[in-house]
């Protein structure tokens, strides 16, 4: 039987692939923690839990009519990023997948009239940052796939496909990692102000509100009360969290939704990115499983 042995919410900002000279420019001489966070990841986690696939929930890939997972056989090629070229620019990857869990995945919503789900190994499919940053950091020998954000879904559809996940992953064999890789509140400075805002400092966060509410949602974490995060997504979106928040919704809906009592531990600093909250929160699955009671 498979199973989720890890899962975490990663950034996948621009900063992180740039040269730490450049790096250091932008951030008064320090380097941003979400670099070194990434390295120590992959060194305590990834490579602690030995799993044969990565998933990660895009927020770059925004689709309309379904979810949208991958399906490929293997993804390579070289990345140029149409946001920002300057910056990541020709990029090589190369992704050993996962059809078989992607077909899974799919087939689950077959006879199901509240969901949508395409597994595609179109060739021509493009890919995306938030996963393509995370490569250089986090990847090993595993298989990636990557799933779209779907800009129709509620809060109730991303868990519900997370649940799905879930489903087709212990039908199978795999030992799975996710990865909502997207971040918190997701608000830029405007083009004219945006030089003097690129660095971590804090107050940088687009407002102070958005700031307050992304504490709340890092303080949940730490608390492992996930019902009490997902209860207050509808006001948290005031705040724009990246990608709808659904990056988060699919990953806890994954591993047991509002009864999932997975405490969050930092492996970075809560940081701005030109405006943008930033973090890196891994959640290690409890002894009892995901579900198991929070320790008061």
């Amino acid at each position: 039987m498979g199973e989720i042995v890890g899962a975490a919410v990663v950034s996948h900002v621009p900063p992180i692939v740039m040269p730490e000279i450049l790096r250091r420019e932008l951030n008064g001489g320090e380097d941003f923690s979400l670099v070194a966070g990434l390295h120590r990841l992959r060194a305590e986690c990834l490579d602690r839990l030995e799993a044969d696939t990565v998933i990660v929930f895009d927020t770059h890939w925004f689709t309309t009519v379904e979810h949208i997972v991958t399906a490929h056989g293997r993804r390579s090629g070289k990345f140029t990023s149409d946001e920002l070229p300057r910056g990541m620019c020709q990029v090589p990857y190369d992704m050993p997948g996962d059809p078989e869990l992607a077909r899974a995945v799919e087939s689950l919503a077959i006879d199901r009239d509240d969901t949508r789900i395409l597994a595609s190994d179109d060739p021509y499919l493009p890919v995306h940052y938030p996963t393509i940053n995370l490569l250089g950091f986090l990847q090993g020998a595993e298989r990636w796939m990557s799933v779209g954000i779907c800009q129709t879904a509620t809060a109730q559809d991303f868990l519900l496909f997370g649940a799905l996940l879930t489903q087709a992953i212990e039908a199978s064999d795999r030992r799975v990692v996710l990865l909502a890789s997207g971040g918190l509140s997701h608000r830029f400075w405007p083009l004219r102000e945006f030089a003097d805002h690129e660095s971590a400092s804090l107050e940088n966060i687009r407002t102070p509100e958005a700031r307050e509410a992304d504490q709340k949602v890092l303080g949940c974490w730490e608390l492992g009360d996930h019902r009490a995060v997902i209860e207050f997504q509808a006001e948290y979106r005031r705040h724009a969290p990246e990608g709808f928040f659904g990056h988060y919704l699919m990953m806890v809906g994954a591993i047991g939704g509002t009864a999932c009592g997975a405490v969050g531990r930092r492996y970075s600093e809560y940081e701005s990115a030109a405006g943008t909250g930033q973090v890196h929160m891994w959640f290690e699955r409890p002894s009892g499983g995901w579900t198991e009671p929070r320790k008061s």
